[in-house]
């Protein structure tokens, strides 16, 4: 069960990757892209980041082939804006929730 202090933590790094998110120059990380679920180790060694695009799940893909090309950079700003003791190894995860929900939201409208 995850701690109160490791769930604010998880919370803040899930506002500060989607900060630096915004500031990236890659061609591929484009679009609406959302963090649909951050996960960090009890030890704060690593961090999967689930992230969903509405535009489909190859826009996914191409955005976190981008993203995990940049997660020394990810993972170095996280450093220095959190003032984390550990910086946590940074993994990008492709997730297609988003799409799957505004799938089901279009069937139910009928």
């Amino acid at each position: 069960m995850a701690s109160f202090k490791q769930n604010r933590a998880a919370e803040d790094m899930k506002r500060e990757i989607y900060d630096i998110m915004r500031s990236l120059k890659d061609p591929r990380i484009t679009g609406l892209l959302s963090i649909v679920k951050l996960d960090l180790s009890a030890d704060y060694s690593l961090a999967r980041v689930y992230i969903s695009s509405i535009e489909g799940m190859e826009q996914t893909k191409s955005a976190v082939a981008g993203l995990n090309s940049a997660a020394g950079y990810v993972r170095r700003e996280i450093n220095h804006r959190m003032k984390l003791r550990r910086s946590p190894e940074i993994k990008f995860i492709a997730d297609d929730s988003i799409a799957q929900s505004a799938e089901i939201s279009r069937i139910l409208r009928g």
